[in-house]
């Protein structure tokens, strides 16, 4: 805190107050600097200082694109310092409600084809490597560790060919689109001036047109009826002008779906074994739901769904 306020005596926030806004999956901290009405948020990425060129990067690439994320307003890279535009307090997850949600998804799906007008020119593609590299996280980091289990050979080439399986969906999708990579609830803030705030997205990437969707309505943190979700996903498709039958859709929604979910199996999972997190214990049997009854409903992922339901104690 004493590097942070040295350096803020060279800005104009040197008269504000200082308090904890939040923190997140990362090592980065927020703290909100007010004086009087006004109010911004000091991103503390000391810990993370290679973090800050891909976010300064990434907020330029979409507010040319009239998406709203926060304005830089002040920045010390050599310390691992920004000052933000402050959206508040409110993400999406406190105010979504069954009678709300619908409307309030459905102004984020316009910001996700906004956002999917973005220049992803250099990003980091979402190829096949990668993909896998993330869902791999889930036998290590959720099987062979969390649950502490000496998985067979015939287990192991199972997941192996269910994750290849996987994979060639998503990727016969179209592609090569921007992607937020973690576009839920609490990565969307709704202002006081009842817009939506798009925070959290320096790990963007070049990816799959249903990556950052399946983020929204298959969230982690909350679920809706599937009906209503996939109402809401074929309206997606619609408004994107998608030339593609509703099954084909949702397969490519789904099958992204089922490569986030078992990536964040492992994610939240190292986030409590490595890092000490366990807020995201609480999250893991949401997240497992959405796998195992996805993985049931395909004729190429239905082994690997029974297994998980069989070793899995939730």
């Amino acid at each position: 805190m004493k590097q942070i306020k040295a350096w803020l005596q060279n800005t104009p926030y040197k008269e504000y107050d200082i308090t904890i806004a939040s923190a997140d999956a990362s090592f980065r901290k927020y703290y909100r600097l007010t004086r009087k009405n006004h109010s911004v948020i000091l991103m503390d990425a000391s810990l993370e200082k290679n973090s800050l060129v891909p976010f300064i990067d990434v907020t330029s690439r979409l507010l040319h694109v009239k998406v709203k994320a926060p304005k830089i307003l002040a920045q010390n890279l050599s310390q691992g310092y920004l000052i933000l535009e402050d959206f508040g307090n409110t993400n999406l997850l406190d105010v979504l409600k069954p009678e709300n949600f619908k409307a309030l998804y459905e102004k984020a799906i316009d910001e996700i084809i906004s956002m999917q007008n973005t220049d992803s020119t250099n990003l980091s593609v979402y190829d096949k490597v990668f993909l896998h590299q993330e869902m791999d996280l889930m036998q290590e980091w959720y099987l062979e560790k969390k649950l502490a289990l000496h998985l067979t050979q015939p287990q192991k080439k199972l997941i192996s060919s269910t994750l290849e399986a996987i994979s060639t969906v998503v990727l016969s999708q179209p592609q090569n689109l921007f992607v937020h990579r973690d576009f839920h609830s609490r990565n969307i803030m709704l202002t006081p001036q009842n817009e939506l705030g798009i925070i959290d997205y320096q790990d963007a990437m070049s990816g799959a047109v249903t990556y950052d969707l399946v983020s929204l309505l298959k969230d982690c943190y909350i679920a809706f009826e599937r009906e209503d979700i996939e109402a809401l996903a074929f309206l997606f498709a619609r408004k994107k002008g998608l030339y593609v039958s509703n099954e084909e859709f949702l397969k490519w929604f789904d099958f992204m779906g089922l490569q986030r979910h078992i990536k964040v199996l492992g994610i939240f999972s190292r986030l409590y074994l490595r890092d000490g997190k366990t807020g995201y214990l609480k999250d893991i049997p949401l997240t497992l739901r959405y796998v195992i009854e996805t993985a049931l409903r395909y004729d190429e992922t239905k082994a690997f769904g029974k297994l998980l339901r069989q070793l899995s104690p939730h």
